[in-house]
């Protein structure tokens, strides 16, 4: 049987992975990129158990665990006293439980790690997909605005939450703005003076929080993001600039170790966080969605690249061994076995409450993609009513 030609539209964290996932099983694949090139945004990024489990499987955990920072826990304090709400702890005591580490990367460095999971040949870059159409004899026939054509037997959107390909198949979808507003940078380490901060805490005030941590395994880099009320502004883009002096006055009642990370950050980005509901359909035919492009997550539960790497593992499941007459079904196979997942995380991530008390997250961390269930195509019916 010819091996299947698969399309997949973005190369952020889903469309990497999902790359590397599907020459796992000997699926061909094309990644197309509408950027010239990738650069190293200032972002953390946290790779729970869940998604390291994937990673395991491209051969990515040695690079990881050399790049990134294994944090003793996920500390929850209180805004101004310090005191500990919940203290989530982690390092060897979580590979025991949920059998993989947990992580805390700079999003640059996990990205560069699925990028290598990816041979060069297999990424296009500066390709803006302009149009696709489905061909009678079920393949996809791709445009896009630099004026290349291709066709392949199917397509994998992982276009991220402006996803072309969802407003194409099912029109475009309004986000709801929550009124809410995050900052969030990286910056070195050393610009603290010597102060010493703890590995990674969340500081819950009665109506904002910022989470800060460090990302590099010799803690040289911080990173913080925070979430704070401000309903006028709706950019929704991570290059926009915040201004710092904004950001310290709303968080001068902090304890002074966060009064202390903010007063040594030199510039910072800022966006407006965005909530949108899961949607009813994830794929028409031999074209799926995958990743933000389907189940956009708020970013409370620090989830939302995990879901996309899982989503990576279970598609190329569904996929493996099937030819194009068998795609669609395939396709729904994976939506079917993956939207009650990625629609409880959405929901419990839209309530910030995760890890603020005494949670039990087995359910998240404990999850392999490589040996969950599948479910039959047909559950699919029964997960979209």
């Amino acid at each position: 049987m010819k091996s299947l030609s698969v399309a997949i539209i973005g190369a952020g964290m889903g469309g990497l992975a999902t790359a590397a996932a599907l020459r796992r099983v000997g699926i061909e694949t094309t990644v197309y990129e509408q950027a010239q090139r990738f650069t190293r945004l200032g972002a953390g990024i946290q790779i729970g158990c869940n998604a390291m489990k994937v990673m395991r499987e491209f051969g990515l955990e040695p690079a990881l665990r050399a790049a990134a920072f294994y944090p003793r826990s996920w500390n929850n304090k209180e805004y101004d006293t310090g005191e500990i709400r919940f203290d989530m702890v982690f390092g060897e005591s979580a590979e025991e439980r949920w059998g993989a580490p947990y992580l805390l990367a700079h999003r640059g460095d996990l990205h560069a790690a699925l990028a290598s999971a990816v041979p060069d040949s297999d990424i296009h870059l500066d390709h803006k997909l302009t149009g696709l159409e489905q061909q009678a004899d079920g393949s996809v026939r791709l445009s896009f605005a630099n004026g290349v054509t291709a066709t392949h037997d199917a397509v994998v959107a992982s276009d991220g939450v402006h996803s072309f390909v969802k407003e194409t198949l099912f029109d475009k979808e309004k986000p709801t703005f929550t009124g809410r507003i995050a900052y969030r940078t990286v910056f070195p380490a050393s610009l603290l003076n010597g102060y010493e901060i703890d590995d990674c805490t969340k500081w819950w005030g009665p109506d904002r929080h910022i989470v800060i941590y460090y990302v590099k395994p010799d803690r040289s880099e911080v990173y913080f993001v925070t979430s704070q009320v401000e309903p006028g502004f709706q950019v929704e883009s991570w290059s926009a600039m915040g201004d710092v002096k904004e950001l310290r006055a709303a968080f001068s009642e902090f304890h002074p170790q966060v009064r202390r990370v903010l007063d040594a950050c030199p510039s910072v980005h800022k966006w407006a966080l965005v909530d949108r509901q899961p949607l009813q359909r994830w794929s028409d035919g031999n074209i799926t969605l995958l990743g933000d492009a389907c189940h956009p997550m708020t970013p409370y539960m620090a989830q939302g690249a995990a879901m996309a790497i899982e989503d990576a593992a279970v598609l190329s499941r569904c996929l493996q061994g099937v030819d194009r007459d068998g795609v669609a079904e395939a396709f729904l196979r994976f939506e079917a076995t993956r939207k009650p997942r990625t629609s409880r995380v959405q929901a419990s991530s839209r309530t910030n409450t995760w890890l603020r008390d005494p949670t039990d997250p087995d359910w998240v961390y404990g999850y392999d993609a490589w040996t969950t269930p599948l479910v039959s195509a047909d559950s699919n019916l029964a997960v979209a009513s």
